[in-house]
């Protein structure tokens, strides 16, 4: 029993094995514990008394021991899927695997695997309160390429949110229900995120739907601001308990919960009876801070909870599917884990190397960099992406064009307008004019400073699909891709209604060459 702030905490005893016996009396009593080399995040929970429920990561194992399936992926070419697992037990998850069953061709993420043995696996969210845009109403799947990431030296790919995109199990095993404690925490890119509702990982209804204050809990990160908020701009890490997202007792607005920009953020939520808490901290260096632990909120309807026991990623409770973001990992737990316990898990997370992706073709896209962009299709390999009328074609362009013509061709790279680990591309010879999408085709147009102009602005470089260079995905339409057809430029879709659709050559019209500037 310990006690916080005047709020007690009974952690239920469980059987601890081996090796976790001398870190469960570090962690119960405070002391700096001695990890095993074999312990992963669920091993250290399980040590403390507080075991997971639900482990979900597509970047590495959460066990020690863990050697099964991380996640699946399906290709557009055949429908094929493979499970994708780590390179060992306990180990980072092997990207090669996918690189080679996906090459030439889109992959989505199917399923996301629960590690814990409870069977708490996420698949594709159906519709709620809210229809998705997939067909029969349910949500998007991720693409399985938009998020490359380094870990302990090796790549992985995470799961990358685009609005429409979510995942659910609304028939779990052992998550809280009612009033139950339980503690989650979550790795997400903290600097991609949006205002909408709701990127959240964690306890939701069973029904998709909206059943009243207190039917949820669950992380939130983003800087919607209609319901709770913190201090600054935004993003912040808060609770989203159903009907509210909070950032500390009151509604609304609570002055301790920060403005977040860690490229690797650590997010954490608990709860137990009329008690709950906020921590986060750096995922690459650094200690967790709590930014709220205290009672329930000030609402009628949070205390007691009526927690129902659905887990999401990506998505509200009631399928409010207008988020965006970037997962990683995550766990839910049964029982309230000590700060100690939590503590442990963000130097294992820290120890695990998360970090930008550097290699491969998108590491030629070096923000502030000039570089124009090549086609890679047989018909068109002296044919380059250029704005002309402030429509965005391809044109032949050679040391002998003319000095306007080869300015046009020239893109500055800058960080993604709506999110950092993507890219944008501003006119060398028009500063301030960005290429970007509307109605699927390409333009030249002026920074208005909108969310939404910023999110067309923004793509996502992975290795070319056909083996060449650089494809560029459109940060808010995942599925779609830079590509040439008749000479301009459109988002597109490996077949589709569109003609710019079409299936013929789309992997090649979609590779492009990154080469030096010609201005």
């Amino acid at each position: 029993m310990r006690t916080r702030s005047g709020f007690r905490s009974v952690r239920k005893a469980v059987p601890i094995a081996g090796a976790a016996v001398a870190l469960a009396a570090a962690l119960l009593t405070g002391a700096t514990p001695s990890q095993a080399a074999a312990s992963q995040p669920c091993d250290l929970y399980a040590a403390g008394g507080t075991p997971c429920v639900a482990a979900h990561s597509t970047t590495r194992a959460l066990y020690g021991a863990y050697s099964g399936p991380l996640y699946q992926v399906r290709r557009a070419s055949d429908n094929a899927t493979r499970d994708i697992g780590p390179l060992s037990a306990g180990g980072t998850a092997d990207a090669a695997a996918q690189d080679s069953f996906c090459a030439g061709t889109t992959c989505l993420i199917t399923i996301i695997y629960d590690q814990s043995g409870r069977n708490n696996r996420l698949t594709q969210a159906p519709p709620g309160g809210f229809a998705g845009p997939a067909p029969g109403g349910y949500d998007n799947l991720a693409d399985a390429t938009l998020a490359p990431t380094m870990i302990g030296g090796h790549k992985a790919y995470g799961v990358y949110v685009a609005p429409g995109t979510g995942y659910r199990n609304n028939a779990t095993n052992g998550v809280a229900r009612g009033d139950q404690p339980e503690g989650m925490y979550a790795v997400f890119d903290g600097t991609h995120y949006n205002g909408g509702c709701c990127f959240d990982y964690g306890n939701a209804e069973t029904n998709s739907r909206d059943n009243g204050n207190g039917t949820m809990e669950a992380i939130y990160f983003g800087n919607i601001k209609v319901w709770g908020y913190g201090t600054g701009n935004g993003p912040w890490v808060m609770a989203d308990l159903e009907n509210g997202l909070f950032s500390g007792v009151n509604p609304g607005y609570n002055a301790n919960d920060p403005t977040v920009s860690h490229r690797f953020l650590t997010a954490i939520i608990k709860g137990e009876p009329n008690h709950w808490a906020i921590r986060a901290g750096n995922a690459q260096s650094g200690s967790l801070s709590t930014y709220y632990n205290g009672p329930r909120p000030n609402v009628a309807g949070y205390n007691p909870m009526k927690k129902e026991g659905a887990i999401i990623l990506g998505i509200g409770g009631d399928n409010s599917h207008g988020s965006a973001g970037t997962f990683y990992e995550g766990v839910m737990t049964t029982g309230y884990p000590s700060d100690a316990t939590e503590n442990a898990v963000q130097d294992n997370i820290v120890a695990a190397g998360y970090a930008p992706y550097s290699g491969g073709s998108s590491g030629t896209l070096t923000p502030g960099a000039a570089v124009s962009l090549r086609a890679t299709t047989a018909c068109c390999t002296t044919r380059y992406i250029r704005h002309q009328n402030n429509n965005a074609v391809t044109s032949v362009i050679t040391s002998s064009s003319s000095a306007v013509d080869k300015s046009d061709a020239t893109w500055v790279v800058r960080n993604g307008l709506s999110n950092s680990s993507c890219v944008s591309f501003e006119s060398r010879n028009y500063p301030g004019r960005y290429l970007r999408h509307s109605n699927y085709q390409l333009y030249l147009n002026a920074d208005d400073g909108s969310a939404l102009f910023r999110a067309d602005a923004t793509f996502c470089a992975e290795a070319g699909r056909n083996g060449q260079g650089t494809s560029l995905a459109s940060a808010n339409y995942p599925a779609r891709y830079l590509r040439h057809y008749n000479n301009t430029l459109y988002i597109a879709s490996n077949g589709g209604s569109n003609a710019f659709d079409s299936a013929t050559s789309w992997s090649d019209d979609v590779s492009w060459i990154v080469t030096p500037p010609w201005a």
